[in-house]
């Protein structure tokens, strides 16, 4: 079934970047995309992890939420930058993250440096070391609510 995905994927992306639309090109382009998804099955790199369509039913939530703090945490930085005194309290801090698998807590460091202000910096085992701009971002961050929401897109809650 990741192989038919896979397959479906490429073509798509192939036809969204292709422009042309004749018999000859869309055919060569399926048979491309087949062929890719046949040759990325054989080198074993069509998972769970590499592919991960299981996470389709959490998106659904998780990217208008985490678009929705990213705007949140970009005005509350632009209000920091605009004002004349520049308010700010750079801390480094760690927070642990309680995802499963790679892709999850890959999701959830890339999550926190993708919101404007703060920045993963490392990464231990499954603790994440963050550099947040504002001591109050440090603390949203610490409180867990972005980890859980990363771990109910993930399917762990």
């Amino acid at each position: 079934m990741r192989t038919i995905s896979l397959a479906i994927f490429l073509f798509a992306f192939w036809l969204a970047l292709s422009g042309h639309y004749t018999f000859a090109l869309v055919g060569a382009g399926l048979l491309s995309a087949v062929l890719c998804a046949l040759a990325a099955r054989h080198m074993l790199v069509v998972d769970p992890e590499g592919h991960p369509f299981q996470l389709l039913k959490g998106m659904v939530t998780y990217l208008p939420w985490l678009a929705w703090e990213i705007v949140k945490s970009a005005w509350a930085v632009t209000r920091i930058i605009l004002h004349p005194g520049l308010p700010i309290s750079p801390t480094m801090t760690r927070v642990q993250a309680s995802q499963r698998s790679a892709a999850g807590i890959a999701t959830y460091g890339n999550s926190i440096t993708l919101t404007p202000g703060t920045l993963t910096v490392g990464l231990t085992n499954s603790e994440l070391v963050v550099h947040a701009l504002t001591r109050d971002g440090a603390l949203d961050l610490e409180s867990g609510r972005m980890d859980r929401r990363v771990s109910k897109f993930e399917g762990t809650l």
